[in-house]
């Protein structure tokens, strides 16, 4: 043994450490490619989905961004009776490593249509009150059609332990912000359930729940009412001073804004409202979530226009209600806050109900949590504006500087 050739064990050791191993169940964060309805689709179908970022085991990237991933349509339910909504089950298959190599994914998505038991109840009551044979009808009310949009998110998983040779991956820098990947995947405007684009996405925070809560309550925004029974017997009661009037559900990542806020004016709460969608994204700055908002004034009221019961009209300079809600949420407590650039921008576009409106297209930055760090998470950042970010204090009239890319 002891004259054995002396690279022996050291050639060994080099084998070994040629190999990297991806292990069980590491995350791969997707996007659909296509919007996918229950209403055409088919068991079987073939889907792509888009990897979001890229993947990383150790200092190696194993998944580059922009990979296309194949999945399936797994399920297939129609509308059904009792206002029963249908669904689809979307299921991911597999991908391609940086090295070519096929791995296994695991991932399903299920996606419900919209219930219609509320209005299937509703118009048994009432049709009862007029004619009781007829009310069994409504039994035979459908729910909606459920629908996938593009761009829809999914964690898919690999499906075991993958060795890989070193030789054929990337060394990579791990990006601790995240904003630089927020800002390359972030839609530029939201959709309707059917999937039409409409308002912009304007406004980001980095915030915590509660930081994002306790903003908008200290400036006297109100939560909206969801679509619900609630919402109605508010309307019914408070009519034209219900503030909480609802908003249109809008989608970005495939579902619907986790938070809806509106500022009415005095003696028109109805008619005039600032009001803001607000999603959560899977990024963050140093742990503190990014959310992304779309925000715009509501001018005046239509009814039964454009195929909606109530519609808003806004102002089509929709900056300025950007750089109102940075302003307003300022009034309270200070924060600091930065014009971004997409790198796919928004000059002049229309509203889902076809309205026109403007902007500089720029996205506002606001640091509810941190003022300190938001800075130094932007620096370098391709198409951000650095350079630009101002404290803002409580009654501080201080615009905010625009930076240039």
């Amino acid at each position: 043994m002891f004259v054995l050739p002396s690279g022996v064990f050291a050639e060994g050791a080099t084998d070994a450490g040629s190999r990297l191993t991806i292990p069980d169940g590491t995350p791969v964060q997707l996007r659909l490619t296509q919007t996918v309805s229950s209403v055409h689709a088919h068991v079987g179908d073939p889907l792509d989905f888009v990897v979001e970022n890229d993947v990383r085991v150790d200092d190696r990237t194993v998944i580059r961004a922009g990979s296309v991933a194949h999945g399936s349509v797994l399920r297939v339910k129609h509308p059904r009776m009792l206002g029963i909504g249908g669904n689809i089950v979307l299921g991911l298959n597999s991908i391609a490593l940086v090295s070519g190599e096929t791995v296994g994914l695991s991932a399903r998505r299920v996606i419900k249509g919209s219930s219609h038991t509320w209005r299937m109840i509703a118009g048994i009551a009432v049709t009862a009150l007029f004619y009781m044979p007829a009310a069994p009808l409504f039994l035979l009310m459908r729910g909606g059609p459920s629908t996938a949009l593009e761009g829809t998110e999914v964690t898919a998983r690999i499906d075991c332990d993958t060795l890989v040779q070193t030789a054929s991956l990337e060394h990579t820098d791990q990006d601790p912000a995240g904003l630089n990947d927020m800002m390359r995947n972030l839609p530029p405007r939201v959709t309707n359930r059917e999937g039409r684009e409409g308002d912009m996405v304007n406004v980001l925070f980095v915030a915590q729940k509660d930081d994002l809560q306790a903003a908008f309550a200290r400036a006297k925004w109100v939560k909206t009412d969801a679509w619900n029974p609630v919402m109605a017997w508010h309307l019914f009661t408070q009519r034209t001073h219900d503030a909480r009037l609802p908003m249109a559900r809008f989608y970005m990542f495939g579902r619907v804004q986790d938070y809806s806020y509106a500022l009415p004016e005095p003696g028109a709460v109805v008619t005039r409202r600032h009001h803001i969608r607000i999603w959560k994204t899977q990024y963050a700055i140093d742990g503190t979530p990014i959310w992304a908002g779309a925000a715009s004034y509501d001018e005046t009221i239509e009814f039964a226009k454009r195929g909606h019961i109530i519609n808003h009209t806004i102002n089509p300079r929709v900056d300025t209600e950007r750089d109102f809600i940075g302003t307003d949420l300022a009034e309270e407590s200070p924060l600091r806050k930065q014009y971004l650039y997409s790198d796919d921008p928004v000059f002049e576009a229309q509203t889902t109900s076809g309205e026109a409106y403007y902007s500089d297209s720029r996205i506002l930055l606001l640091d509810l949590h941190h003022p300190g760090v938001t800075a130094h998470a932007v620096s370098g950042a391709a198409g951000i504006s650095t350079g630009s970010i101002t404290t803002i204090k409580p009654g501080s009239t201080a615009s905010v500087q625009s930076g240039l890319r």
